[in-house]
């Protein structure tokens, strides 16, 4: 990057008002001013962007959350700032369909993309999609932070793990915070599980003919879901259901439900991106969580706050600014991962 002839602009599309929100925060911490742009669509729905500035010679950041309209939100999307990845939950062969990550990561370099920030990517290894920088950021010392500084008796509580598959992230809060932890087992199949990926593609449905009768490839047994249960002791405690996405709270509800059975009086749910799509705040505030308290603004959420009071939202935007900072003086980013495991 050239810094001799200009400096620092940074920009943000219009996928919804908390992007500019987020933004502004941004822009306020690094004490420059949004840069002027539009961005709207024709009539036939085509996205147009109309810079009204110089930027040549510039370090140019856009800042895009994403919204509902995902598709839309990528088409705005140049060059930038992601703290949540769109189709990041599609980062496996599913079936006989595709890596839609992979895709989009694909089009974005295409589109001139050099550099990518972004927030807990849903699988580390879509890191490996880009052949541009990606620089991965952790929510976790916001997390840990709002834990220990709003979560009344903290100390009596237990890190939790609604499935097996979240049980590293569970583990490394439990270590930070020097806590016990607790993982549910034998919920309802969850989507991302291997029965669902290309390792079952194509069918493992027996087919004569289909090989020599000397090759023939042992069938795999059934999988049979076991009984509901919780390893660790949640008695008399409060429990902190940590992950990365809320998005379908039934799995969220379904281990309040469960963890309130075996005699914790106080449940929370802690994750970075908030999608909390459909009836999520409606299922929340009927349900035994006492508070999203987690929550931060890698996606907007302010709908769903004002329908549901439990959900809290924790601000990312200072490690965001200082990242943008650090690239545009080519500054190192080792600072911004002190400390970071691989599993937080």
């Amino acid at each position: 990057m050239n810094h001799t002839k200009g400096g620092l602009v940074i920009f943000t599309a219009n996928s919804h008002p908390s992007s500019r929100e987020l933004g502004k925060r941004i822009a306020e911490r690094l004490g420059v001013e949004l840069g002027k742009v539009q961005v709207y669509q024709e009539a036939n729905r085509e996205t147009r962007v109309q810079i009204q500035e110089s930027v040549r010679g510039k370090d140019v950041f856009v800042i895009q959350t994403m919204s509902k309209d995902v598709n839309t939100t990528i088409m705005e999307i140049i060059t930038g700032v992601l703290p949540y990845f769109p189709y990041s939950k599609q980062c496996k062969m599913r079936k006989r369909g595709s890596i839609v990550s992979k895709l989009v990561a694909s089009m974005m370099c295409k589109a001139g993309l050099t550099h990518l920030i972004t927030m807990d990517l849903h699988q580390k290894e879509i890191q490996g999609f880009f052949n541009i920088p990606v620089d991965n950021l952790r929510a976790s010392p916001f997390l840990l932070q709002y834990i220990q500084e709003e979560i009344p008796d903290y100390r009596n509580a237990v890190i939790v793990a609604k499935s097996p598959a979240s049980a590293k992230r569970a583990q490394s809060f439990a270590e930070r915070l020097r806590l016990g932890i607790a993982v549910i087992h034998g919920e309802a199949q969850d989507a991302e599980s291997d029965q669902v990926d290309g390792r079952h593609s194509p069918p493992t449905v027996k087919t004569t003919g289909a090989i020599h009768p000397s090759m023939e490839i042992p069938l795999l047994i059934p999988k049979e879901k076991p009984p509901i249960t919780v390893v660790g002791d949640v008695g008399g405690r409060i429990a902190i259901i940590v992950d990365d996405i809320i998005d379908d709270v039934d799995s969220f509800v379904a281990a309040a439900e469960t963890l309130k059975e075996r005699g914790a009086y106080k449940i929370f749910v802690m994750a970075t991106h908030g999608l909390l799509s459909s009836d999520a705040p409606r299922f929340i505030e009927e349900s035994a969580i006492d508070e999203v308290s987690g929550v931060t603004n890698t996606i907007p959420h302010e709908l769903q706050k004002l329908q549901c009071p439990k959900i809290k939202t924790v601000d990312i935007s200072m490690i965001l600014s200082e990242a943008i900072r650090r690239i545009h003086n080519e500054e190192s980013m080792s600072y911004l991962f002190r400390n970071i495991g691989v599993d937080d």
